[in-house]
């Protein structure tokens, strides 16, 4: 907005790529600013004060500090407030990746923190504690925004069953002595907008009961969303390879990329090395002859995009346009740039098959193949986020792991890469083009029907908004308000006694023998010939 400074102006300018200071700033815009901007709605609106604050990862983790700034005062110290807040907060952690969390230099944030700064009557000694990574393998002069997000939140969670598993491991440290799956953090596995993902013609058929459609309309509503993904693809790759200088008169064999009637892959998502988008190229013979198979051939369709800074996920991107130039296999295979919103409502109802290959466990939830399934898309990925809870033979395929301590990461993307090869080739190939005597591939259909019917419901964000609720939001606005100003008083006092006299606690044990009565005359001798035994 040209009425602010440009300093302010410049925070906004761009989402990645700044610096960890710009970083910061953008983070302490989103959570300050952002509950100062609700403050103003609410005053404004008439609109109820919300009771509970929901932060995910850390971009709007500083909310927590301006909501205790608010209670902090003549009233209200620092530990009082802290516990009035934590209260009716809600954390969730959407990486099992330590390098996915924004972390900054301690001295950062004491300059942006300190007297005279945003927040003056917080002292920044007790937001560094928040922060700091003040546990064994810890950086100790880094400030963590998801060791905040933790030590802020009274609830936490991951984003599927197995990333709560792994968030439990990766936190352990900020609960020492606690064993990782007594670790209070849960889960709530995401789930995607339909109105916004399912296609118009999914949504016309939903209207009727899915048991019972015909496998005739239901076989020609794919074909039909499989025909605008051609055609929708093919004006892409024009429009991309004018782009990058080709002429109208070398493009005429454009026309003839993809096929209405091949089987088709979906592969869309951002491109960080652990999402593997070239596994697929590891045994490149082996692909073509997939692609050009003379019976049962594919064809994939591949869209993404790379982190401004991530100069890896760049290189992986230009490797896999390298072989979608090859003039053998072009017409099977499209890389399309430029991915976004549009491009995607298109992608994902036109796959048969949405494939997905990270590196396990390193997929917090991923969601895009839930957006094909509520299109009658099956999924062929990886048992990791999402999938590994909710995988049936009905639904899809899973591609096996190779995660032995033994395997190093070559040998293990060898004998993933394989593991997918085999099942494109004998399972997946074979029941697209089985047809039944009336030209449809009835087993297929019927994964798609189930797909539709017993998935879908599962996959959808009112299921995951209904969790939020009754497992964390409601707890929490309970919690927030039974801690009004005198109870938060008292047990922020309390925790500071228990503080303070803990390392004095100890356990003593002792030791005694103790004779127990002798058995009846009727029972059998103790093979160990005595009638007592040890106790503590």
């Amino acid at each position: 907005m040209e009425e602010n400074d440009r300093g302010e102006r410049d925070i906004t300018d761009r989402l990645y790529g700044g610096g960890s200071e710009h970083r910061l700033l953008q983070e302490m815009l989103l959570g300050i600013g952002g509950v100062r901007a609700v403050r103003t709605y609410c005053r404004l609106t008439g609109h109820p004060e919300p009771e509970v604050f929901h932060t995910n990862e850390g971009h709007a983790g500083f909310l927590g500090l301006e909501r205790i700034h608010e209670l902090t005062g003549a009233d209200a110290d620092f530990d009082t407030a802290l516990e009035a807040v934590r209260a009716g907060t809600v954390f969730t952690t959407h990486t099992p990746v330590p390098a996915g969390i924004d972390r900054f230099d301690r001295e950062l944030v004491a300059r942006h923190f300190g007297p005279g700064a945003e927040l003056p009557r917080l002292d920044v000694a007790d937001i560094l504690r928040l922060g700091m990574e003040t546990y064994p393998g810890g950086e100790p002069n880094l400030f963590n925004m998801a060791v905040m997000g933790l030590r802020l939140g009274s609830r936490a969670n991951g984003v599927s069953t197995l990333h709560g598993a792994v968030s439990r491991e990766m936190f352990a440290g900020l609960w020492p002595g606690f064993d990782p799956e007594e670790v209070p953090i849960t889960s709530v596995t995401n789930g995607v907008h339909a109105p916004t993902w399912v296609a118009p013609e999914v949504q016309a058929l939903g209207a009727r009961d899915l048991p019972d459609v015909d496998a005739g309309d239901l076989w020609g509503l794919r074909r039909t969303l499989r025909g605008q993904l051609v055609d929708e693809v093919r004006r892409r790759l024009y429009a991309s390879w004018r782009q990058r200088g080709a002429a109208t008169a070398e493009l005429g064999w454009i026309d003839d990329v993809l096929d209405p009637d091949v089987l088709t892959v979906g592969f869309a998502r951002r491109v960080p090395s652990y999402k593997r988008l070239t596994l697929m190229l590891r045994d490149r013979d082996r692909l073509m002859e997939l692609l050009l198979h003379p019976e049962r051939p594919i064809q994939i369709v591949v869209a993404g995009k790379a982190h401004p800074a991530d100069d890896g996920g760049k290189r992986l991107i230009q490797e896999l346009v390298r072989f979608t130039d090859d003039p053998r296999v072009r017409h099977r295979i499209v890389f399309l740039p430029d991915y976004g919103m549009a491009m995607a409502q298109k992608l994902y109802p036109g796959c048969d098959v949405w494939l997905n290959n990270p590196l396990r466990p390193l997929e917090a939830c991923g969601t895009s193949g839930m957006k094909a399934a509520l299109n009658g898309g099956l999924n062929l990925s990886v048992l990791d986020g999402w999938w590994d809870e909710w995988f049936e033979p009905d639904f899809g395929w899973a591609i096996p792991t190779a995660d032995g301590a033994a395997t190093d990461d070559d040998r293990r993307d060898d004998l993933e890469a394989a593991a997918l090869y085999d099942l494109l080739e004998r399972r997946v190939a074979p029941r697209f083009y089985d047809r039944g005597p009336d030209g449809l591939p009835d087993r297929w259909i019927e994964m798609v029907r189930r797909t539709l019917t017993r998935l879908g419901p599962k996959v959808l964000a009112v299921r995951m908004v209904r969790e939020y609720v009754e497992e964390l939001y409601a707890p929490a606005a309970r919690a927030h308000r039974a801690l009004d100003g005198t109870a938060a008083g008292e047990l922020a006092a309390w925790k500071a006694r228990v503080r303070a006299a803990w390392p004095r606690v100890a356990v003593d044990v002792t030791w005694r023998r103790r004779r127990r009565a002798p058995p009846p005359s009727w029972a059998p001798r103790s093979p160990c010939g005595s009638g007592s035994t040890w106790g503590s």
